[in-house]
């Protein structure tokens, strides 16, 4: 298979749904003779968590490759192309690499009775090109959850968790605690753990975890970064930091202190508070809590100035909970439909910001490109948010207009 026949099949196994636990990554792992414990030649780091995952995961591959490791980093979902997902040093694995793994991967599993999933696939393709490529650092994102997701077939180094809040509770649970032991089920015996600061009912059933399985010790950061400046804006991204850093420390890498600096002064992380130009911002807040922090970073980078927002957001998110959240930061809401067959309905999110108690203009439009032209008219400066997807769609339309411009 070339490269678009590989990802055609690829996104054919999303057919099959999300199925979770551990027997088919497992399988697929050892007909690829993929190793997946933490050893001299490389160290796993795994973060889970519900919200700063992503800043998390660039933040330790920025800071390891300052130290001059050679890193893969594993984070989902993309914003524009499949090959975000996999990074050797900062690079996108290649097609002819993708197409390589995928047609590995699906004549060992083609006969299977239980097909492998869409994550699971694209988790063994990272780990395959990660140990292909002689990566001596993995920093793995989980997808959802910990305990039964695909990446939890590794034993890494160190365990860290960002913030957990209400996100995924149709597969996660319907309580903060349930999902918190979703989450700590990345926990291992001897390894430790580095925990974001969390609300007490979290932080026991995450004690409660890591003297079940044995682990090290669990360690919660109780102070944000100061050790350097950090290329990412927001004070939250602050703890993000120090979250990083104090994994670094319990991974047994000795990354020095001025890698370390070093990498967050440069880390990037597309579509999080991500200026585009001096007036549009992508945030791909997409819970509740997500677009508190949202809402927190716009007042910091735009003190007494009010955003007109383009939101879309999924269904099967809180929309309600994002709506009110975006409220004090609004001067105007446009709402689009999300390019995903999960999205809901721009009425619905129109109707869930009036109940909200919005007290701004409220319109819908059928495109994110209409939207734009209409926040274009408008002196504030321009936020979209509300989905990753909806994201992802902004930043190829400007990737597309960028390189129209470089052509001519």
């Amino acid at each position: 298979m070339n490269y678009e026949e590989s990802a055609a099949w690829l996104y054919t196994t999303q057919l099959h749904g999300i199925r979770l636990g551990l027997e088919n990554i497992q399988r697929l792992l050892i007909a690829l003779e993929v190793e997946t414990s933490s050893s001299a030649r490389c160290r796993f780091l795994h973060v889970a968590g519900t919200n700063g995952k992503g800043s998390v995961c660039s933040m330790l591959d920025a800071a390891c490759r300052a130290a001059g490791f050679r890193t893969g980093l594993f984070t989902s979902p993309h914003l524009v192309t499949f090959r975000e997902r996999l990074r050797v040093n900062g690079e996108m694995i290649s097609e002819t690499e993708v197409a390589r793994g995928l047609s590995e991967i699906r004549t060992h599993s083609e006969q299977w009775e239980f097909a492998p999933t869409f994550f699971e696939i694209t988790t063994a393709l990272a780990l395959r090109h990660f140990q292909n490529t002689g990566c001596n650092v993995v920093v793995l994102e989980t997808g959802m959850g910990g305990r039964l997701d695909a990446t939890n077939a590794v034993t890494p180094s160190v365990c860290v968790l960002t913030p957990i809040a209400l996100d995924h509770q149709q597969w996660l649970g319907a309580t903060i605690e349930e999902i918190a032991a979703e989450k700590a089920g990345i926990f291992k015996p001897g390894v430790p753990v580095v925990s974001a600061p969390q609300s007490e009912a979290v932080l026991r059933v995450l004690q409660e975890r890591a003297d079940a399985v044995g682990a090290q010790r669990l360690i919660t950061i109780d102070q944000p970064w100061t050790g350097s400046g950090v290329n990412l804006p927001g004070t939250h991204q602050l703890w993000n930091a120090a979250l990083a850093a104090r994994g670094l420390a319990e991974s047994g890498l000795n990354i020095p202190p001025e890698a370390v600096a070093a990498g967050f002064e440069g880390v990037q992380w597309p579509g999080r508070f991500q200026r585009l130009t001096d007036r549009l911002v992508l945030d791909g807040a997409h819970n509740p809590a997500a677009a508190k922090r949202l809402a927190m970073t716009w007042r910091e980078e735009f003190p007494e100035t009010q955003a007109t927002v383009i939101v879309g957001i999924l269904g099967d998110k809180d929309v309600s909970g994002i709506s009110r959240e975006l409220l004090p930061i609004a001067g105007r809401f446009i709402v689009v439909p999300v390019q995903n067959p999960r999205t809901s309905a721009p009425r619905d999110v129109c109707a869930s910001l009036v109940a909200a108690g919005a007290q701004v203009p409220i319109s819908a439009e059928s495109s994110l490109a209409s939207a734009l032209r209409i926040a274009e008219q408008s002196a504030e400066p321009v936020l979209i948010t509300g989905s990753l997807f909806l994201v992802g769609e902004a930043l190829a339309a400007f990737q597309s207009t960028d390189a129209e411009v470089s052509a001519q």
